[in-house]
Protein backbone atom coordinates (compact mmCIF):
# COMPACT_ATOMS: atom_id res chain seq x y z
CA UNK A 1 0.00 0.00 0.00
CA UNK A 2 2.85 2.44 0.59
CA UNK A 3 3.77 2.01 -2.97
CA UNK A 4 0.61 2.57 -3.82
CA UNK A 5 0.44 6.00 -2.15
CA UNK A 6 3.76 6.72 -3.31
CA UNK A 7 2.78 6.71 -7.13
CA UNK A 8 -0.46 7.85 -6.61
CA UNK A 9 0.94 11.34 -5.10
CA UNK A 10 3.84 11.57 -7.41
CA UNK A 11 1.19 11.49 -9.97
CA UNK A 12 -0.95 14.08 -8.39
CA UNK A 13 1.80 16.14 -7.23
CA UNK A 14 3.40 15.95 -11.50
CA UNK A 15 0.07 16.85 -12.55
CA UNK A 16 -0.58 19.93 -10.39
CA UNK A 17 2.97 20.96 -11.19
CA UNK A 18 2.90 20.70 -14.67
CA UNK A 19 -0.73 22.22 -15.31
CA UNK A 20 -0.50 25.06 -13.04
CA UNK A 21 2.91 26.22 -14.93
CA UNK A 22 1.48 26.01 -18.32
CA UNK A 23 -1.85 27.44 -17.48
CA UNK A 24 -0.08 30.69 -16.13
CA UNK A 25 2.53 30.55 -18.91
CA UNK A 26 -0.68 30.02 -21.57
CA UNK A 27 -2.94 33.00 -19.77
CA UNK A 28 -0.07 35.40 -20.61
CA UNK A 29 -0.75 35.13 -24.20
CA UNK A 30 -3.98 34.91 -26.08
CA UNK A 31 -2.47 33.73 -28.98
CA UNK A 32 -1.19 30.37 -27.84
CA UNK A 33 -5.05 30.42 -26.18
CA UNK A 34 -6.87 31.05 -29.02
CA UNK A 35 -4.59 28.22 -30.93
CA UNK A 36 -4.96 25.74 -28.18
CA UNK A 37 -9.13 25.88 -28.33
CA UNK A 38 -8.77 25.60 -32.15
CA UNK A 39 -6.93 22.46 -31.26
CA UNK A 40 -9.07 21.21 -28.77
CA UNK A 41 -11.92 21.52 -31.95
CA UNK A 42 -9.65 19.80 -34.23
CA UNK A 43 -9.07 17.13 -31.13
CA UNK A 44 -12.66 16.72 -30.57
CA UNK A 45 -13.30 16.38 -34.01
CA UNK A 46 -10.43 13.51 -34.81
CA UNK A 47 -12.00 11.34 -31.47
CA UNK A 48 -15.67 11.10 -32.79
CA UNK A 49 -14.42 10.36 -36.27
CA UNK A 50 -11.73 7.63 -35.36
CA UNK A 51 -12.75 6.38 -32.38
CA UNK A 52 -13.31 2.63 -32.13
CA UNK A 53 -16.18 3.39 -29.34
CA UNK A 54 -17.52 7.40 -28.62
CA UNK A 55 -18.71 5.46 -25.44
CA UNK A 56 -15.44 4.91 -24.33
CA UNK A 57 -14.39 8.88 -25.05
CA UNK A 58 -17.01 10.73 -23.87
CA UNK A 59 -15.37 11.43 -20.80
CA UNK A 60 -12.90 13.09 -22.79
CA UNK A 61 -15.41 14.91 -25.01
CA UNK A 62 -16.48 16.47 -22.21
CA UNK A 63 -13.78 17.70 -20.64
CA UNK A 64 -12.30 18.93 -23.94
CA UNK A 65 -15.33 21.05 -24.60
CA UNK A 66 -15.73 22.55 -21.11
CA UNK A 67 -12.16 23.54 -20.64
CA UNK A 68 -11.21 23.55 -24.04
CA UNK A 69 -7.10 24.20 -22.90
CA UNK A 70 -6.74 21.52 -19.98
CA UNK A 71 -8.66 18.77 -21.07
CA UNK A 72 -6.99 19.30 -24.22
CA UNK A 73 -3.45 19.12 -22.47
CA UNK A 74 -4.65 16.47 -20.76
CA UNK A 75 -5.90 14.42 -23.49
CA UNK A 76 -2.80 14.55 -25.40
CA UNK A 77 -0.67 14.16 -22.36
CA UNK A 78 -2.29 10.93 -20.97
CA UNK A 79 -5.51 9.89 -23.14
CA UNK A 80 -4.20 10.22 -26.54
CA UNK A 81 -1.76 8.72 -28.94
CA UNK A 82 -0.72 5.25 -27.46
CA UNK A 83 2.35 4.42 -30.10
CA UNK A 84 3.98 7.45 -27.89
CA UNK A 85 5.40 4.88 -25.89
CA UNK A 86 8.71 2.86 -26.68
CA UNK A 87 7.30 -0.05 -24.62
CA UNK A 88 3.83 -0.33 -26.83
CA UNK A 89 5.80 -0.23 -29.80
CA UNK A 90 8.03 -2.89 -29.08
CA UNK A 91 4.90 -4.83 -28.39
CA UNK A 92 2.88 -4.16 -31.28
CA UNK A 93 6.16 -5.06 -33.48
CA UNK A 94 6.60 -8.43 -31.71
CA UNK A 95 2.58 -9.22 -31.97
CA UNK A 96 3.13 -8.75 -35.87
CA UNK A 97 6.58 -11.26 -35.62
CA UNK A 98 3.88 -14.03 -34.02
CA UNK A 99 0.99 -13.49 -35.96
CA UNK A 100 3.11 -14.61 -39.09
CA UNK A 101 3.44 -18.24 -37.19
CA UNK A 102 -0.32 -18.61 -37.02
CA UNK A 103 -1.20 -20.41 -40.43
CA UNK A 104 -5.26 -21.23 -40.72
CA UNK A 105 -5.93 -24.60 -42.04
CA UNK A 106 -8.36 -23.89 -44.80
CA UNK A 107 -9.93 -27.71 -44.76
CA UNK A 108 -11.37 -26.67 -40.98
CA UNK A 109 -12.81 -23.71 -42.12
CA UNK A 110 -14.43 -25.27 -44.78
CA UNK A 111 -15.48 -27.96 -42.43
CA UNK A 112 -17.28 -25.83 -40.29
CA UNK A 113 -18.85 -23.89 -43.32
CA UNK A 114 -20.61 -27.01 -44.11
CA UNK A 115 -22.14 -27.68 -40.75
CA UNK A 116 -23.49 -24.19 -40.12
CA UNK A 117 -23.09 -21.00 -41.91
CA UNK A 118 -23.40 -18.71 -38.84
CA UNK A 119 -20.72 -20.22 -36.59
CA UNK A 120 -18.56 -20.03 -39.65
CA UNK A 121 -19.01 -16.13 -39.92
CA UNK A 122 -18.00 -15.95 -36.61
CA UNK A 123 -14.83 -18.27 -36.83
CA UNK A 124 -13.87 -17.00 -39.89
CA UNK A 125 -14.18 -13.37 -37.88
CA UNK A 126 -11.56 -14.84 -35.30
CA UNK A 127 -9.01 -16.39 -38.16
CA UNK A 128 -9.09 -14.47 -41.07
CA UNK A 129 -9.35 -10.66 -38.98
CA UNK A 130 -7.90 -11.34 -35.28
CA UNK A 131 -5.87 -14.13 -37.22
CA UNK A 132 -6.05 -16.59 -34.90
CA UNK A 133 -6.27 -20.28 -35.97
CA UNK A 134 -9.10 -22.84 -35.23
CA UNK A 135 -8.26 -26.56 -34.68
CA UNK A 136 -9.81 -29.28 -34.31
CA UNK A 137 -7.87 -32.14 -33.27
CA UNK A 138 -7.46 -31.46 -29.47
CA UNK A 139 -8.81 -32.36 -26.06
CA UNK A 140 -10.25 -29.75 -23.87
CA UNK A 141 -11.20 -30.34 -19.91
CA UNK A 142 -12.86 -27.22 -18.25
CA UNK A 143 -13.22 -27.28 -14.10
CA UNK A 144 -15.85 -24.99 -12.62
CA UNK A 145 -13.82 -24.03 -9.86
CA UNK A 146 -10.45 -22.65 -9.04
CA UNK A 147 -9.12 -25.34 -6.79
CA UNK A 148 -10.13 -28.62 -9.24
CA UNK A 149 -8.13 -26.52 -11.81
CA UNK A 150 -5.07 -25.75 -9.91
CA UNK A 151 -5.20 -29.51 -8.46
CA UNK A 152 -4.08 -30.49 -12.16
CA UNK A 153 -1.71 -27.48 -12.83
CA UNK A 154 0.16 -29.01 -10.41
CA UNK A 155 0.45 -32.21 -11.52
CA UNK A 156 1.00 -31.31 -14.91
CA UNK A 157 4.10 -28.96 -14.11
CA UNK A 158 5.38 -31.49 -12.85
CA UNK A 159 5.99 -33.43 -16.27
CA UNK A 160 7.59 -30.60 -17.46
CA UNK A 161 10.50 -31.40 -19.41
CA UNK A 162 11.50 -28.41 -21.82
CA UNK A 163 10.07 -24.79 -21.11
CA UNK A 164 7.15 -23.59 -18.75
CA UNK A 165 5.57 -20.13 -19.87
CA UNK A 166 3.45 -18.55 -17.02
CA UNK A 167 1.82 -15.14 -17.66
CA UNK A 168 -0.57 -13.82 -15.05
CA UNK A 169 -2.35 -10.17 -14.02
CA UNK A 170 -1.71 -11.13 -10.12
CA UNK A 171 0.83 -13.70 -8.63
CA UNK A 172 0.23 -13.50 -4.79
CA UNK A 173 2.48 -14.67 -1.77
CA UNK A 174 0.52 -17.63 -0.44
CA UNK A 175 -0.32 -21.47 -0.77
CA UNK A 176 -1.21 -21.60 -4.28
CA UNK A 177 2.06 -19.82 -5.61
CA UNK A 178 4.09 -21.28 -3.21
CA UNK A 179 2.77 -24.94 -4.59
CA UNK A 180 3.90 -23.95 -8.02
CA UNK A 181 7.14 -22.13 -6.99
CA UNK A 182 8.30 -25.03 -5.81
CA UNK A 183 7.56 -26.75 -8.87
CA UNK A 184 9.32 -24.08 -10.69
CA UNK A 185 12.29 -23.88 -8.89
CA UNK A 186 12.78 -27.70 -9.09
CA UNK A 187 12.73 -27.34 -12.92
CA UNK A 188 15.00 -25.03 -13.26
CA UNK A 189 17.42 -26.60 -11.83
CA UNK A 190 16.81 -29.23 -13.72
CA UNK A 191 17.60 -27.34 -17.01
CA UNK A 192 14.24 -26.58 -17.93
CA UNK A 193 13.25 -23.13 -19.28
CA UNK A 194 11.23 -21.33 -17.27
CA UNK A 195 9.68 -18.20 -17.80
CA UNK A 196 7.16 -16.14 -15.59
CA UNK A 197 5.40 -12.74 -16.41
CA UNK A 198 3.50 -10.85 -14.17
CA UNK A 199 1.95 -7.34 -14.13
CA UNK A 200 3.08 -4.55 -11.89
CA UNK A 201 -0.66 -3.46 -10.95
CA UNK A 202 -2.18 -6.39 -10.51
CA UNK A 203 0.50 -7.98 -8.02
CA UNK A 204 1.43 -4.18 -6.49
CA UNK A 205 0.39 -5.20 -3.33
CA UNK A 206 0.60 -8.98 -3.76
CA UNK A 207 4.40 -9.58 -4.02
CA UNK A 208 7.66 -7.26 -2.82
CA UNK A 209 8.89 -4.60 -5.54
CA UNK A 210 10.74 -6.13 -7.65
CA UNK A 211 9.58 -9.59 -6.62
CA UNK A 212 11.17 -10.63 -10.68
CA UNK A 213 15.02 -10.08 -9.36
CA UNK A 214 13.94 -12.53 -6.71
CA UNK A 215 13.09 -15.35 -8.80
CA UNK A 216 15.64 -14.84 -11.24
CA UNK A 217 18.20 -15.96 -8.09
CA UNK A 218 16.09 -18.99 -7.95
CA UNK A 219 16.82 -19.89 -12.00
CA UNK A 220 13.55 -18.86 -13.14
CA UNK A 221 13.52 -15.69 -15.81
CA UNK A 222 10.97 -12.97 -14.86
CA UNK A 223 9.74 -10.13 -15.91
CA UNK A 224 6.99 -7.24 -14.74
CA UNK A 225 4.98 -5.80 -17.13
CA UNK A 226 4.73 -2.14 -17.72
CA UNK A 227 6.13 -1.24 -14.26
CA UNK A 228 4.57 1.65 -12.53
CA UNK A 229 6.49 4.59 -11.80
CA UNK A 230 5.93 8.01 -9.96
CA UNK A 231 5.31 9.87 -12.82
CA UNK A 232 2.31 10.41 -15.13
CA UNK A 233 2.97 7.50 -17.88
CA UNK A 234 0.64 7.16 -21.24
CA UNK A 235 0.47 3.23 -20.69
CA UNK A 236 -0.18 3.39 -17.42
CA UNK A 237 -3.66 2.49 -18.15
CA UNK A 238 -2.54 -0.61 -20.16
CA UNK A 239 -2.65 -3.70 -18.29
CA UNK A 240 -1.39 -7.08 -18.52
CA UNK A 241 -4.61 -9.09 -17.36
CA UNK A 242 -3.61 -12.34 -19.18
CA UNK A 243 -3.84 -15.80 -17.73
CA UNK A 244 -1.43 -18.40 -19.57
CA UNK A 245 0.12 -21.24 -18.72
CA UNK A 246 1.80 -23.09 -21.31
CA UNK A 247 4.02 -26.85 -20.75
CA UNK A 248 6.36 -28.06 -23.10
CA UNK A 249 3.56 -26.83 -25.79
CA UNK A 250 1.33 -29.87 -25.03
CA UNK A 251 -0.68 -28.31 -22.19
CA UNK A 252 -2.07 -24.84 -21.84
CA UNK A 253 -4.12 -23.59 -19.24
CA UNK A 254 -6.36 -20.38 -18.85
CA UNK A 255 -9.52 -19.12 -17.52
CA UNK A 256 -10.20 -16.70 -15.16
CA UNK A 257 -8.29 -17.15 -11.77
CA UNK A 258 -5.04 -15.44 -11.32
CA UNK A 259 -2.72 -16.96 -8.94
CA UNK A 260 -3.70 -16.20 -5.38
CA UNK A 261 -5.37 -18.29 -2.46
CA UNK A 262 -8.64 -16.51 -2.57
CA UNK A 263 -9.14 -18.11 -6.15
CA UNK A 264 -8.52 -21.43 -4.59
CA UNK A 265 -10.71 -20.24 -1.80
CA UNK A 266 -7.88 -20.69 0.16
CA UNK A 267 -8.45 -17.60 2.08
CA UNK A 268 -11.71 -16.25 2.00
CA UNK A 269 -12.77 -12.41 1.28
CA UNK A 270 -16.04 -11.50 -0.63
CA UNK A 271 -17.71 -14.78 0.38
CA UNK A 272 -17.48 -17.90 -1.36
CA UNK A 273 -14.74 -17.44 -5.00
CA UNK A 274 -16.72 -19.18 -7.97
CA UNK A 275 -14.11 -18.71 -10.89
CA UNK A 276 -13.13 -21.38 -13.68
CA UNK A 277 -10.29 -22.61 -15.44
CA UNK A 278 -9.51 -25.05 -18.59
CA UNK A 279 -7.01 -27.12 -19.93
CA UNK A 280 -5.82 -27.65 -23.47
CA UNK A 281 -4.23 -30.64 -25.05
CA UNK A 282 -3.43 -30.49 -28.86
CA UNK A 283 -2.36 -27.94 -31.84
CA UNK A 284 -4.19 -25.43 -30.64
CA UNK A 285 -1.74 -24.95 -27.28
CA UNK A 286 0.49 -22.97 -30.00
CA UNK A 287 -2.16 -19.97 -30.01
CA UNK A 288 -1.55 -19.53 -26.46
CA UNK A 289 2.71 -20.05 -26.83
CA UNK A 290 2.72 -17.77 -29.06
CA UNK A 291 0.32 -15.19 -26.98
CA UNK A 292 3.02 -15.49 -24.32
CA UNK A 293 6.35 -15.16 -26.48
CA UNK A 294 4.89 -11.60 -27.95
CA UNK A 295 4.56 -9.95 -24.49
CA UNK A 296 8.16 -11.86 -23.05
CA UNK A 297 9.95 -11.05 -26.41
CA UNK A 298 8.77 -7.45 -26.12
CA UNK A 299 10.37 -6.89 -22.92
CA UNK A 300 13.52 -8.86 -23.69
CA UNK A 301 13.86 -8.54 -27.18
CA UNK A 302 15.41 -12.51 -27.22
CA UNK A 303 16.26 -12.95 -31.15
CA UNK A 304 14.85 -16.69 -30.96
CA UNK A 305 12.79 -19.01 -33.40
CA UNK A 306 9.52 -19.33 -32.28
CA UNK A 307 8.92 -22.60 -34.23
CA UNK A 308 10.99 -24.55 -31.50
CA UNK A 309 8.61 -23.81 -29.25
CA UNK A 310 6.02 -25.58 -31.21
CA UNK A 311 5.29 -29.24 -30.16
CA UNK A 312 4.70 -32.01 -32.78
CA UNK A 313 1.81 -33.79 -31.89
CA UNK A 314 2.33 -37.50 -32.78
CA UNK A 315 0.15 -39.09 -30.90
CA UNK A 316 -3.54 -39.61 -31.84
CA UNK A 317 -5.99 -36.67 -30.10
CA UNK A 318 -9.74 -37.02 -30.81
CA UNK A 319 -11.50 -34.71 -32.51
CA UNK A 320 -13.51 -32.93 -30.29
CA UNK A 321 -15.28 -29.97 -31.82
CA UNK A 322 -13.32 -27.04 -32.24
CA UNK A 323 -11.14 -24.65 -30.39
CA UNK A 324 -9.38 -21.09 -30.76
CA UNK A 325 -7.38 -19.66 -28.06
CA UNK A 326 -7.46 -15.92 -28.83
CA UNK A 327 -5.83 -12.84 -27.36
CA UNK A 328 -6.84 -9.12 -26.94
CA UNK A 329 -4.58 -5.95 -27.03
CA UNK A 330 -5.44 -2.51 -26.90
CA UNK A 331 -3.22 -1.54 -29.70
CA UNK A 332 -4.97 -2.54 -32.79
CA UNK A 333 -8.62 -1.43 -34.16
CA UNK A 334 -9.93 -4.12 -33.42
CA UNK A 335 -12.24 -5.27 -30.90
CA UNK A 336 -11.82 -8.48 -30.82
CA UNK A 337 -12.88 -9.91 -27.33
CA UNK A 338 -16.37 -7.39 -27.63
CA UNK A 339 -16.75 -8.24 -31.09
CA UNK A 340 -16.95 -11.94 -30.29
CA UNK A 341 -19.09 -11.85 -27.50
CA UNK A 342 -21.51 -9.60 -29.59
CA UNK A 343 -21.24 -12.13 -32.44
CA UNK A 344 -22.64 -14.97 -30.03
CA UNK A 345 -25.40 -13.12 -29.00
CA UNK A 346 -26.51 -12.01 -32.33
CA UNK A 347 -26.28 -16.06 -33.27
CA UNK A 348 -27.99 -16.91 -30.54
CA UNK A 349 -31.76 -18.42 -31.19
CA UNK A 350 -32.43 -20.43 -27.75
CA UNK A 351 -30.11 -19.09 -25.22
CA UNK A 352 -26.85 -17.14 -23.95
CA UNK A 353 -25.80 -17.62 -20.17
CA UNK A 354 -22.84 -15.02 -19.11
CA UNK A 355 -20.79 -15.16 -16.01
CA UNK A 356 -19.13 -11.59 -15.61
CA UNK A 357 -18.09 -9.87 -11.79
CA UNK A 358 -18.13 -6.66 -13.30
CA UNK A 359 -21.20 -5.25 -15.87
CA UNK A 360 -19.93 -1.39 -17.10
CA UNK A 361 -21.48 -1.58 -20.87
CA UNK A 362 -21.07 0.69 -23.21
CA UNK A 363 -24.09 1.16 -25.93
CA UNK A 364 -22.74 -1.30 -28.33
CA UNK A 365 -23.14 -4.15 -25.90
CA UNK A 366 -26.38 -2.72 -24.07
CA UNK A 367 -28.19 -3.13 -27.82
CA UNK A 368 -26.44 -6.57 -28.27
CA UNK A 369 -28.35 -7.92 -24.92
CA UNK A 370 -31.56 -6.13 -25.22
CA UNK A 371 -32.05 -7.37 -28.94
CA UNK A 372 -30.80 -10.49 -28.00
CA UNK A 373 -33.53 -10.87 -25.27
CA UNK A 374 -36.33 -9.32 -27.55
CA UNK A 375 -36.00 -11.86 -30.34
CA UNK A 376 -36.88 -14.43 -27.33
CA UNK A 377 -33.11 -15.38 -26.83
CA UNK A 378 -33.24 -16.40 -23.04
CA UNK A 379 -30.20 -14.05 -21.70
CA UNK A 380 -29.27 -14.67 -18.78
CA UNK A 381 -26.14 -12.71 -16.57
CA UNK A 382 -24.95 -13.69 -13.56
CA UNK A 383 -22.60 -11.23 -11.35
CA UNK A 384 -21.48 -11.16 -7.62
CA UNK A 385 -23.86 -11.14 -4.87
CA UNK A 386 -20.69 -10.36 -2.76
CA UNK A 387 -18.86 -7.35 -4.43
CA UNK A 388 -15.27 -6.97 -3.99
CA UNK A 389 -15.36 -2.99 -5.09
CA UNK A 390 -18.17 -1.42 -3.80
CA UNK A 391 -18.07 1.33 -6.18
CA UNK A 392 -17.94 -0.51 -9.54
CA UNK A 393 -20.67 -2.91 -8.07
CA UNK A 394 -22.83 0.31 -7.78
CA UNK A 395 -21.85 1.23 -11.38
CA UNK A 396 -22.84 -2.49 -12.34
CA UNK A 397 -26.16 -2.18 -10.64
CA UNK A 398 -27.06 1.39 -12.53
CA UNK A 399 -26.99 -0.60 -15.95
CA UNK A 400 -29.81 -3.24 -14.18
CA UNK A 401 -33.27 -0.96 -15.13
CA UNK A 402 -31.73 -1.00 -19.05
CA UNK A 403 -31.61 -4.42 -19.17
CA UNK A 404 -34.45 -5.83 -17.51
CA UNK A 405 -36.73 -3.78 -19.42
CA UNK A 406 -35.94 -5.52 -22.34
CA UNK A 407 -35.97 -9.10 -20.73
CA UNK A 408 -32.48 -10.17 -19.65
CA UNK A 409 -32.56 -11.50 -16.61
CA UNK A 410 -29.79 -10.79 -14.27
CA UNK A 411 -29.00 -13.25 -11.38
CA UNK A 412 -26.61 -12.26 -7.80
CA UNK A 413 -24.29 -14.78 -6.71
CA UNK A 414 -25.71 -15.50 -3.60
CA UNK A 415 -22.62 -17.39 -2.06
CA UNK A 416 -19.85 -14.44 -2.52
CA UNK A 417 -18.05 -13.22 -5.33
CA UNK A 418 -18.30 -14.46 -9.14
CA UNK A 419 -14.78 -13.95 -11.30
CA UNK A 420 -15.24 -16.36 -13.81
CA UNK A 421 -15.94 -14.82 -17.50
CA UNK A 422 -18.28 -16.83 -19.86
CA UNK A 423 -20.48 -16.79 -22.39
CA UNK A 424 -22.51 -20.25 -23.67
CA UNK A 425 -25.08 -20.53 -26.38
CA UNK A 426 -27.04 -22.95 -28.05
CA UNK A 427 -25.34 -25.95 -26.24
CA UNK A 428 -23.11 -25.40 -29.32
CA UNK A 429 -20.76 -21.89 -28.36
CA UNK A 430 -18.57 -20.79 -25.79
CA UNK A 431 -15.86 -18.70 -24.70
CA UNK A 432 -13.86 -18.67 -21.62
CA UNK A 433 -11.66 -16.32 -20.83
CA UNK A 434 -10.23 -13.74 -18.59
CA UNK A 435 -12.12 -10.39 -20.34
CA UNK A 436 -14.88 -8.64 -18.23
CA UNK A 437 -17.99 -6.83 -19.34
CA UNK A 438 -15.99 -3.86 -18.65
CA UNK A 439 -14.47 -1.08 -20.62
CA UNK A 440 -10.88 -1.89 -18.89
CA UNK A 441 -11.20 -5.20 -20.03
CA UNK A 442 -12.78 -5.15 -23.43
CA UNK A 443 -10.54 -1.71 -24.70
CA UNK A 444 -7.46 -1.05 -22.45
CA UNK A 445 -6.11 -4.21 -21.07
CA UNK A 446 -3.76 -7.01 -22.55
CA UNK A 447 -6.77 -9.96 -22.18
CA UNK A 448 -7.01 -13.76 -23.82
CA UNK A 449 -9.95 -16.01 -24.03
CA UNK A 450 -11.05 -19.71 -25.51
CA UNK A 451 -13.80 -19.86 -27.88
CA UNK A 452 -15.39 -23.44 -28.53
CA UNK A 453 -17.85 -24.72 -30.75
CA UNK A 454 -19.36 -28.19 -31.11
CA UNK A 455 -17.17 -29.58 -28.59
CA UNK A 456 -18.63 -31.93 -25.61
CA UNK A 457 -17.17 -29.66 -22.98
CA UNK A 458 -19.55 -26.77 -24.19
CA UNK A 459 -21.98 -28.74 -21.92
CA UNK A 460 -20.46 -28.93 -18.97
CA UNK A 461 -20.11 -25.11 -19.08
CA UNK A 462 -23.83 -25.16 -19.18
CA UNK A 463 -24.19 -27.59 -16.45
CA UNK A 464 -21.76 -25.21 -14.27
CA UNK A 465 -23.86 -22.30 -15.30
CA UNK A 466 -27.13 -23.72 -14.41
CA UNK A 467 -26.02 -24.85 -11.04
CA UNK A 468 -24.48 -21.45 -10.65
CA UNK A 469 -27.58 -20.05 -11.60
CA UNK A 470 -29.28 -22.20 -9.19
CA UNK A 471 -27.61 -20.97 -6.21
CA UNK A 472 -28.45 -17.30 -7.44
CA UNK A 473 -30.88 -14.61 -6.62
CA UNK A 474 -32.62 -13.47 -9.50
CA UNK A 475 -33.12 -9.56 -9.47
CA UNK A 476 -36.21 -8.16 -10.18
CA UNK A 477 -37.71 -4.74 -11.37
CA UNK A 478 -39.67 -4.05 -8.42
CA UNK A 479 -36.71 -4.43 -5.79
CA UNK A 480 -34.82 -1.73 -7.58
CA UNK A 481 -34.63 1.19 -5.47
CA UNK A 482 -32.72 4.42 -6.39
CA UNK A 483 -32.82 7.76 -4.56
CA UNK A 484 -31.93 11.01 -6.39
CA UNK A 485 -28.38 11.22 -5.10
CA UNK A 486 -27.63 7.62 -5.89
CA UNK A 487 -29.08 8.31 -9.30
CA UNK A 488 -26.76 11.26 -9.42
CA UNK A 489 -23.61 9.77 -8.00
CA UNK A 490 -23.84 6.54 -10.40
CA UNK A 491 -24.48 9.36 -13.44
CA UNK A 492 -21.08 10.54 -12.38
CA UNK A 493 -19.42 7.30 -11.91
CA UNK A 494 -20.37 6.22 -15.45
CA UNK A 495 -18.81 9.19 -17.03
CA UNK A 496 -15.59 7.94 -15.26
CA UNK A 497 -16.45 4.29 -15.74
CA UNK A 498 -14.10 4.19 -19.01
CA UNK A 499 -10.92 4.79 -16.42
CA UNK A 500 -12.41 2.61 -13.37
Amino acid sequence: MKRIVVIGLCIIFELVFYFTFLMGFIENFAFIQALLRILSLCVTMWIVTYSKNLGNQILWIILILTFPIFGTLLYLTIGGNLYRSKTLKKILKSIEKSQNSLIQDNKILDEIKNKDMDVYGQVSYISKIAKYPIYNANEVKYYPLGEQVYKVMLEELKKAEKFIFIEYFIISEGKMWQGILNILEEKAKAGVDVRVIYDDFGSISTVPKKYYKKLREKGIKAICFNELQPIIDVIMNNRDHRKIMVIDGKVAFSGGINIADEYINEKERFGHWKDNGIMIKGEAVWNFTLTFLEIWNAFCEEKENYSKYKYKFKENLKEDGYICPYAENPLDNENVGENIYMNILNNANKYVYIFTPYLILDTEMIGCLNLAAKRGVDVRIVVPGIPDKKTIYSITKSFYPLLLESGVKIYQYTPGFIHSKVFVSDDKIATVGTLNLDYRSLYHHFECGTYLYDSTVIEDIKQDAIETIEKSELVKKENLKTTLPTFLFNGILRLFSALL
